[in-house]
């Protein structure tokens, strides 16, 4: 049984599907989705920073005295379809979804009985939206279900009075944040628990390691769930499950814990918002260049979107899932279920990333840019002659090639016209019996 201590709860074995899953999907979606302008951050921004824009916006387009709870009725998802969002989820090629059961505005998309009149049962929709995608996601395909989880709330009259007595007291954790967390993990089993938000207080004043002890000794999910490393201030990047030490975080190199790059297709928020320019989001070529760099240095990527106030996953998002999951149809096998190689890339060719497939033995040379001449040099893998094979992921025949020694080799890439490459931007060269 695990202490509810950092020294045993690091010590718990990260379960192994999480690591052989590598791609995920992040939905952040919540009252925020309403104004849907800025950012997410959208209420602390206007209200406690007031930000010009922001100030601006509310003033121009809502009557006096409009307040932020006032957004909650119009949070209807009407065109909410947990099929749908199911249906997308799978052909993204990704193997988990972590969705905001509770951003740091406190508004919970589940019932809770710990948010009095500030839940999409109460308010809003008048569905448990939690439930549905649930249900959705564990009929329609065999992804991961998890949650984020915000430990703080901006403007929590319990919590601002804790943070005022320098988290001595500790009436918000006792009466609100702990009680959800124990309350999704009981009805709705998460295998991610996507803790975020300390509010600047330590890990004492949450609990955290309390409930970590409980979630891996007695809760229903003991065996499988994963956690992350945002459970009070000072335990990013040190303590919990996988690592994800911060937003966007994409080292390069390679890291001894396991870690996860949690991104934005949108690079300026995690919310939706109507205000976003079409160079405000990265194309599919950032994509699989984010793919292929996480997962060569042992990361798992999970890409954000973020949906409408009425429910619907904007086109533009859609098609960026689909076009990863187009690709990972190609390119899976050097993703999924792979380990770091050696070499994380290559030292003559840049935008070459290595991963490497145990079970066949392979190691696969991810690249990003097809050379003009149609010969693609390799710096580090070490063919040996008359039985090192070289193979063109989604193309048939194999490929010839030239050993340059301890400099590595020189493979012949086939000449094809654009309709014929197995994929349009990305490819993966796959060398057996290599040194």
């Amino acid at each position: 049984r695990y202490e509810p201590t950092w020294g045993s709860l690091d010590a718990r074995p990260l379960p192994a599907w999480f690591d052989e899953a590598k791609f995920g999907v992040f939905i952040h979606w919540g009252v925020f989705s309403v104004p849907s302008f800025g950012s997410e951050w959208f209420w602390w921004y206007w209200q406690k920073e007031k930000r010009e824009p922001y100030v601006k916006f509310m003033d121009t387009n809502y009557p006096p005295g409009f307040s932020y709870e006032d957004f909650g009725p119009l949070f209807t998802a009407e065109f909410f379809d947990a099929n749908q969002w199911a249906d997308i989820l799978k052909d993204s090629g990704a193997k988990y979804v972590v969705l905001t059961s509770k951003h740091h505005e406190g508004f919970t998309l589940w019932g809770s009985k710990y948010s009095w009149n500030w839940n999409a049962v109460d308010v809003g929709p008048k569905q448990d939206l939690v439930a549905e995608l649930a249900a959705s996601v564990r009929n329609r395909t065999d992804l991961h279900f998890g949650l984020y989880h915000s430990l703080f709330e901006w403007f929590n009259p319990l919590f601002l009075e804790d943070a005022a007595n320098a988290f001595k007291t500790r009436k918000f954790p006792t009466s609100k944040s702990l009680p959800e967390l124990y309350e999704i993990v009981t009805k709705y089993q998460p295998e991610i628990i996507w803790s975020d938000g300390d509010g600047n207080a330590p890990d004492t004043y949450w609990n955290s390691t309390g409930f970590l002890a409980w979630l891996y000794n007695d809760s229903p999910v003991r065996d499988t769930v994963v956690t992350n490393d945002r459970w009070g201030a000072g335990s990013i990047c040190a303590h919990g499950g996988f690592y994800t030490c911060s937003d966007r975080y994409n080292p390069g190199h390679l890291l001894p814990h396991k870690w996860e790059n949690c991104m934005t297709i949108d690079r300026s928020s995690w919310g939706y918002r109507r205000d976003a320019r079409l160079p405000d989001l990265l194309t599919i070529e950032d994509l699989v260049k984010q793919l292929a760099e996480t997962v060569s240095c042992g990361g798992n990527l999970l890409m954000n979107i973020g949906p409408t106030h009425d429910g619907r996953i904007p086109v533009v998002f859609e098609e960026r899932l689909r076009q990863v999951g187009a690709w990972l149809k190609v390119n899976g096998e050097a993703i999924y279920g792979t380990k770091p190689w050696r070499a994380q890339n290559d030292t003559v060719t840049p935008g070459v990333w290595y991963t490497f497939s145990p079970k066949e033995g392979k190691v696969n040379a991810i690249f990003l840019n097809w050379p003009v001449s149609g010969v693609l040099e390799l710096g580090e893998p070490q063919a040996k002659l008359g039985e090192t094979q070289v193979k063109l992921a989604g193309y048939k025949e194999p490929l010839k090639w030239v050993a340059l020694g301890e400099k590595g080799m020189v493979i012949a890439l086939p000449q094809l016209t654009p309709q014929q490459l197995p994929c349009q931007w990305g490819w993966t060269l796959q060398l057996t019996d290599i040194n």
